[in-house]
């Protein structure tokens, strides 16, 4: 009985059904936001030292389900809900928010919005042109997006024989530093090694070399959410552990680069996690460097609940762990 009221949490957590077409009330479409500060004192977790912290809500009925998140610039935000639409903010140092576009997001040649066509899982957004890339889970696919998110320039599948669960697939992908890109797949397929994941030297949307497969052993954190690269290339993984109290445990851990190679077992670092006044489902995260120094921002996906919040939370790390010297050993390419 115990087992079967655990499924039946993880049911509840992970929100719609892959294959059913989306449906909302017909409500209010205005593109409009708001941000509710939380009152929480500042406190530190490893090297995770919370800033601050706010409630997202709108009137929009589409506004929620946040999957992946990129930082555009100085208080500028782009949102992915695993719904099929995006959301741009502006939210300012006193948490004011301004500049708001919610949109749906284009699907293949106009093809129905259903939830295994538009399951969008992580995403990063290149600086230099705007463009969004984009990771869709059921189909296993990565898309190239132009910078206003009206166009779909490029899509790939994800290469077989990788064996990627349909509702389990492409959760979390960043782009490194050096240009290459890696995808980590949600939850292990039954393989002893790990969850299966890739890392691509060239567009992962666009027709190119063979990425390389490697594996990731979380070693217990749960199942991973999304990835976000550090300046000194390392990569940033976030996961959420489902349980009763809280239902929501997310850990926050590193991995070095250096230690991709082909079909390899990658182990990361725990750094810290989000305390419990705060738990929530946090499947994005991104990262910026603003006067010397780095922030962690988290969105949590709401999946449409009542009972469950689209927080946005900014923590400062501090004292990371320092990582090998580049030559300690060669990384994949």
């Amino acid at each position: 009985m115990r087992r079967l009221l655990f499924a039946a949490l993880i049911f509840v957590a992970v929100g719609p059904v892959p294959g059913t077409v989306m449906r909302f009330p017909k409500g209010d479409m205005t593109e409009r936001a708001a941000a509710r500060p939380l009152v929480f004192a500042p406190e530190t977790s490893g090297a995770m030292r919370f800033v601050r912290g706010w409630h997202l809500v709108s009137p929009h009925s589409r506004f929620g389900g946040f999957s992946a998140l990129a930082r555009m610039g100085p208080d500028r935000f782009q949102l992915i809900g695993d719904n099929g639409y995006g959301a741009r903010l502006t939210l300012d140092a006193r948490g004011s928010v301004s500049d708001v576009r919610i949109r749906a997001l284009p699907t293949p040649d106009g093809r129905p919005q259903r939830k295994s066509m538009v399951d969008a899982e992580a995403m990063f957004v290149a600086p230099e042109s705007g463009k969004s890339w984009i990771a869709l889970e059921g189909i296993n696919e990565i898309w190239r997006l132009d910078a206003g998110l009206s166009a779909i320039e490029s899509r790939r599948k994800l290469p077989e024989p990788v064996r990627w669960p349909r509702n389990r697939g492409p959760e979390a992908m960043t782009r490194l530093p050096d240009g290459r890109t890696v995808v980590f797949l949600e939850d292990a397929d039954d393989d002893p090694r790990g969850r299966e994941a890739l890392i691509y030297t060239g567009d992962p949307a666009a027709p190119g070399p063979a990425p390389i497969r490697f594996f990731y052993d979380s070693a217990g954190r749960g199942l991973v959410s999304d990835a976000a690269a550090l300046p000194d290339g390392r990569i940033l993984i976030v996961h959420r552990r489902l349980g009763f109290d809280p239902v929501f445990t997310t850990i926050v851990a590193i991995v070095d680069p250096a230690d991709i190679q082909k079909d390899a077992v990658v182990r990361s670092r725990t750094i810290g996690r989000v305390t419990r006044p705060l738990a929530e489902n946090y499947e994005g995260a991104a990262i910026s460097v603003e006067q010397g120094r780095t922030w962690l921002w988290l969105v949590a996906d709401n999946n449409f609940n009542v009972w469950q919040r689209s927080l946005l939370l900014q923590f400062e790390l501090v004292g990371l762990p320092p990582g090998r010297a580049p030559d300690s050993k060669k990384a994949a390419r």
